[in-house]
């Protein structure tokens, strides 16, 4: 992936600054970062899509995964949902798709990149993409549409009335995009995790190889394995937790547990 900017924090400090170092908007005076996070455990992992994971012919399958998830899901999402609602949905339950969760928060990241205990030994990884940028390269269509609505990334009625289907995505352009969308607020933990979703107009197509033709707007920041308990700790206290994050007893579960093991060197 040639060309990327990687960024290693030092310390927590200097991880906040690298996080927020783009946030100041001189047209509107205020701190509006334009940045999608996403928090890694392992700075080695790959921006592939449950889709891409699932391998074999996933890309004939796409189709038929969502057409049966609708099917059988019908009961609990009502049929006037648009066509990004129900793919929201299914992304949200588990069902491989080329979505892949992102945030708008940049200490969600964190928690996402510093939970899991079993990868403390590792160095993890947020990754931050400008989206605003990133949807300026949007076929002409697509871009006119945020710019009419004064928006800078789209809902999933927004974008409906853009495009009303992955095969209409597909075949929007020769050049692949990617663009961002924020799910409905369909429980808590979308809420509480301040989430959206990137979307590729190819499916076949790993968002890494994506940043590796616009490495621009893209910066790999790198969490050493050794600051990784300064920062969970601190995130702690911070009450980003995933009894937060996950609201329930699931959640609460998976905090408790955390919480209460000793920790591994």
């Amino acid at each position: 992936m040639t060309g990327i900017r990687i960024e290693k924090a030092e310390s927590w400090g200097h991880l906040q600054d690298l996080l927020f170092s783009a946030s100041w908007n001189e047209q509107l005076g205020r701190f509006r970062s334009p940045g999608a996070f996403r928090g890694l455990s392992d700075a080695d992992y790959r921006l592939d899509t449950t889709l891409i994971r699932l391998g074999g012919p996933f890309k004939q399958l796409e189709h038929h995964l969502l057409r049966n998830f609708i099917k059988y899901a019908h009961r609990d999402v009502v049929e006037r949902d648009s066509y990004w609602h129900w793919l929201s949905v299914a992304q949200h339950h588990g069902l491989p798709t080329r979505l892949l969760d992102w945030t708008h928060s940049p200490f969600v990241a964190m928690h996402f990149a510093t939970a899991n205990m079993e990868k403390f030994d590792l160095d993890g990884v947020i990754w931050c993409i400008n989206y605003e940028r990133c949807h300026t390269l949007l076929p002409e269509p697509m871009r006119q549409r945020l710019v009419k609505e004064g928006a800078n990334t789209f809902t999933t009625e927004l974008l409906a009335q853009a495009v009303s289907s992955l095969d209409q995505l597909d075949g929007m352009s020769a050049d692949p995009f990617l663009l961002f969308f924020e799910p409905p607020s369909m429980d808590d933990r979308i809420v509480n995790q301040f989430a959206l979703f990137s979307v590729m107009s190819d499916a076949t197509l790993g968002l890494d190889a994506w940043i590796g033709r616009q490495s621009d707007l893209c910066r790999k920041i790198i969490i050493p394995a050794g600051l990784k308990w300064e920062i969970r700790d601190k995130l702690d206290q911070c009450n980003v937790t995933e009894r937060v994050l996950f609201p329930g007893l699931d959640g609460l579960s998976r905090w408790l547990h955390r919480q209460y093991s000793p920790k591994r060197r």
